[in-house]
């Protein structure tokens, strides 16, 4: 956890809108990944939300603690989804374990992935972040951007360089 999120913690509790304002999004992306339902998945998020407010003052304050614990409550609520739903395609696909967990471990691995991209994206100077999120996110050609933005196609690709750079220097494991 970095030092700039301290003062949004009160304690050494994290403070629910810290937890929420970082984890609902990708909370979101991850149950819309098991669930394929808008609405559901929604709705399965703010549960786990609920549940983890119910239970925070049995829960250790430590951040991937609850993160485990949220994105656990997401799974469980998406599997009791299936069974009642008695989907018999995704249910008998959810019933072995080990599809089970690798299907949940892709999801969160894609989740957490493009969840750092985006945290890198956001980072970045706003030049080279409008045009990466053209670039990337909207899948624009350098020429649309340009004639959009009303400036040089070398521009484009001398701010895509500069983030791509910057994005290394971001995305780089730390050891």
């Amino acid at each position: 956890m970095s030092k700039e999120t301290k003062n949004e913690r009160t304690g050494s509790e994290f403070g629910i809108e810290f937890i929420f304002k970082n984890l609902y999004p990708r909370l979101l992306q991850f149950s819309l990944d098991l669930i394929k339902n808008d609405d559901l998945a929604e709705d399965l998020v703010q549960e786990a939300f609920i549940n983890y407010w119910n239970q925070s003052s049995s829960i250790k304050q430590d951040y991937e603690i609850i993160k485990s614990f949220l994105y656990k409550s997401v799974k469980n609520a998406a599997l009791n989804h299936f069974r009642h739903e008695k989907v018999v395609d995704r249910y008998h696909r959810y019933q072995s374990t080990d599809e089970t967990e690798n299907c949940v471990l892709d999801a969160i691995i894609r989740t957490e992935i493009l969840g750092e991209l985006n945290a890198a994206i956001q980072s970045l100077p706003m030049s080279c972040k409008q045009i990466s999120e053209m670039s990337y996110l909207e899948e624009m050609k350098n020429g649309e951007i340009a004639d959009q933005l009303r400036i040089s196609i070398n521009t484009v690709k001398t701010q895509k360089q500069r983030a791509i750079k910057s994005l290394r220097n971001i995305l780089r494991p730390q050891f």
